[in-house]
């Protein structure tokens, strides 16, 4: 079942339970769906990666909100960004742990012949795609720094 098809059905499923932080979430993806589909011309199907990209990104703009909220003592409206965030997430790989993404960007580092900093953008280039929908950009970038600087 693609991504879309399971949207719905959650979608489907949260109308009928009411639950509107579930309908909010979930009318997101879908539209954010479909305007990659658009984007991208006819009604064609969008790939695994960019559905995982597209769902990555509504968790991270949920988080990033839920952040700011919270900076300025707004816990009322950061819970419900944050419980969105929750219910996309449902829709993604199983995370790996730092130490596991640690692992790919050693033998990545090893394969490629990377020394220094120079090299970081050719590095993540190749974890990104590796472990897209696995790992957010910003865990992959900080141990990256971290391997190339020492």
């Amino acid at each position: 079942m693609s991504l879309q098809q399971e949207v719905m059905t959650a979608l489907k499923g949260a109308m009928k339970a009411k639950d509107q932080t579930a309908l909010t979430a979930l009318r997101a993806v879908k539209s954010a769906i479909l305007l990659a589909q658009t984007e991208s011309g006819a009604k064609e199907e969008l790939t695994e990666e960019q559905e995982l990209k597209i769902l990555q990104k509504q968790v991270k703009q949920r988080k990033d909100s839920a952040a700011v909220y919270l900076e300025q003592g707004r816990e009322d409206l950061a819970a419900p960004e944050l419980a969105e965030a929750e219910i996309i997430n449902q829709f993604l790989p199983e995370a790996l742990t730092e130490e596991e993404i640690e692992k790919v960007v050693v033998m990545t580092i090893d394969r490629v012949g990377a020394e220094g900093m120079k090299d970081m953008g050719k590095v993540m280039g190749i974890v990104s795609k590796e472990l897209a929908g696995q790992a957010d950009g910003k865990t992959i970038s900080n141990i990256v720094k971290a391997k190339l600087s020492s």
